[in-house]
């Protein structure tokens, strides 16, 4: 099916940022996503999820191109496409500086957020084009623009844009759009500033100076990471990733920088992701600890502290950039939706579901970061005996589970090994830091939780984990059973799940959750590959000693990378597409987490596993 509008595939974006909001680049120089002034406000370029009517920038060139090729400077979040025509080439650099300073004291509604394009001729003489439609709110208002002698601005209610640039522009049916000739040696920045439009104009600044600001501090960051590995260049850059991904404010990183790319091309699997999921919380903190990142771990775990603190009966699976609870899902029928991938959605409905799993994350969370030496902070043993107490009233109930089915709730088989985590944590904790409270009571409970998963989340005929209690279907999410240390990876159980699953939910090499048509989850359709649960398999086979195994799958997940070394959260492998949500953290997780099972003498499965 070929997308709607002028998107491009999925894969062929890439990402910059400045860890307060994001934006995806096409191969074609067209910026078709950008959020202002964060990852989780309305679209001002919103192409991706409709046309370039619903808002673009684009640069390229008037003439057929002979090449595309395009890179991120080494370690950096700068992006370099290099476009070849008959006349020449020239080189278009896209960045985001970084707040001044990185300073947090600045109030976040006070920042200006700037976006940079800097144009060079490198060889011959190029007859190129800017596109740029301003649009506030996914598209859907068309700003009032005006001239000025260094560019235009863009104004509507509280949203201002001002575009700097030396180029001459000219207004076409509200786009603007400027036709020049870039020769060798020439440079022309074009820099684009967003602004609250009550609080008047930002000053300007040197662009070129501010791309070897960035270029210096995104190297300066990369050279923290601390491990040896032979995957060290896909690692930095999911490091990278990650770091984009991450709200500098607070430290709460989101799953994707998007909304509404879709499960499976066409169909309704559409899902904002740019929320913070505790689900995330104990593999992104082994990704950042084990990579050297303990500054980036701590701020992760405090936001995770800030989230839960409250009334346990409260907590929810998912949160805001700086703890917001409310994310409310409504449509945009506005919006045709990627590949016609209706429809198109903001806010998220799974925040009010009951997810169990999220207990047990929670307390790996803490203890995990206790053990590799980030104090606690004063009410967090406080905060943990609370919420294990809200635990024990509600371990026993049917839940939607990890993959937040919007189907009926069940005993989910995952959800009872977390709670099994949840105590077995608290029990480690009171062992080994302290933790006060009724550690008999904990233990005893730990037992009986691992008695029922064992006698009710196993089919005994076939020996493997399923996904309910008393059911029959697989689900992907039962790799974790050895990763979280609920049983050894040896065990026999454990051997015939992975085994189970890379026979019956995989194709052509990746792994898919489950089968809707076996655990109907209350979606039509079904979806693509979902690329952390091949990560789970490649980590159970390094767990058995099945290293080849593990390498090969590893270097299958390496390879479908796109070529700036970026990760969809899922992937057709039939049609060698990705889907979903881009990038997603989860995805750069997984390929750290698993590099680290696959290269340090104890990676984070072995940790997780250790009872």
């Amino acid at each position: 099916m070929s997308t709607s509008g002028n998107a491009q595939r999925i894969e062929d974006y890439a990402l910059i940022g400045n860890c307060l909001t994001a934006a995806l680049v096409g191969r074609n120089g067209s910026i078709d996503w950008l959020c202002f002034p964060r990852f989780d406000s309305p679209a001002c370029f919103a192409a991706l999820l409709g046309n370039k009517r619903n808002g673009c920038w684009k640069i390229s060139p008037g003439e057929p191109c002979v090449a595309i090729e395009r890179r991120y400077r080494p370690e950096t979040l700068v992006l370099e496409t290099r476009f070849r025509t008959a006349s020449g080439s020239v080189l278009v650099t896209d960045f985001m500086p970084l707040p001044r300073g990185h300073n947090i004291s600045i109030a976040p509604d006070r920042r200006r957020v700037d976006l940079v394009r800097i144009i060079k001729g490198e060889h011959g003489s190029v007859p190129m084009t800017m596109e740029m439609i301003f649009r506030f709110d996914y598209g859907s208002i068309v700003p009032w623009v005006r001239r000025r002698p260094d560019g235009l601005s863009a104004v509507a209610g509280p949203d201002a844009l001002l575009l700097r640039t030396s180029l001459d522009l000219v207004g076409r049916d509200e786009t603007t759009v400027s036709e020049f000739t870039i020769h060798a040696g020439e440079t022309i920045p074009c820099t684009l500033s967003w602004y609250r439009s009550h609080q008047g104009e930002p000053a300007s600044y040197d662009a070129l100076a501010a791309l070897k600001e960035a270029t210096e501090h995104w190297q300066s960051w990369s050279r923290r990471y601390t491990a040896e590995s032979e995957w060290r260049d896909a690692e930095i850059r999911s490091l990278l990733t990650l770091k984009a991904l991450t709200f500098h404010p607070t430290g709460g990183i989101v799953a994707a920088p998007t909304t509404s790319l879709p499960e499976k091309l066409g169909g309704v699997r559409n899902w904002d992701y740019r929320f913070c999921w505790l689900r995330d919380a104990t593999f992104t903190l082994y990704a950042l600890l084990l990579s050297g990142y303990r500054e980036e771990a701590q701020e992760w775990r405090e936001w995770l502290l800030r989230a839960v603190a409250g009334s346990p009966s409260e907590v929810q699976v998912m949160y805001g950039l700086a703890g917001e609870r409310r994310l409310p899902e409504y449509e945009l029928p506005l919006l045709g939706g990627y590949a016609d991938s209706r429809p198109v959605r903001v806010g998220n409905a799974a925040h009010t579901q009951r997810q169990t799993d999220i207990f047990g994350e929670i307390m790996d969370a803490f203890y995990s970061a206790q053990v590799h030496g980030i104090e606690p902070e004063d009410d967090a043993h406080r905060v943990q005996t609370v919420l294990l107490e809200f635990l024990e009233t509600r371990w026993q109930l049917p839940d939607s589970g990890i993959w937040e089915s919007r189907g009926e709730e069940k005993r989910h088989t995952h959800s009872a090994v977390m709670a099994w985590v949840a105590f077995d944590r608290a029990i480690k904790s009171a062992e080994r830091f302290g933790l006060k409270g009724p550690i008999g009571r904990w233990r005893a409970l730990r037992d009986e939780i691992h008695r029922q998963i064992c006698a009710q989340g196993v089919d005994h005929e076939r020996g493997v984990f399923v996904q309910a209690f008393g059911g029959k279907a697989l689900d992907s999410a039962l790799l974790r059973v050895p990763l979280v240390g609920f049983l050894p990876p040896n065990d026999k159980r454990v051997i015939a799940t992975a085994e189970a699953i890379a026979r019956e939910l995989t194709e052509h090499g990746f792994v898919f959750r489950y089968r809707p048509n076996e655990a109907p989850d209350g979606l039509p359709h079904d979806e693509a590959a979902f690329l952390i649960c091949s990560f789970w398999l490649a980590d159970n086979f390094a767990l058995m000693g099945r290293e080849k195994e593990a390498r090969d799958l590893f270097d299958r997940l390496l390879d479908i990378r796109n070529d700036v070394g970026l990760l969809a959260e899922e992937y057709d492998p039939v049609k060698k597409r990705f889907a979903g949500n881009f990038p997603q953290a989860f995805s750069h997780v997984g390929l750290i987490n698993t590099a680290h099972n696959l290269s340090l003498h104890k990676g984070p499965a072995d940790h997780r596993a250790a009872r």
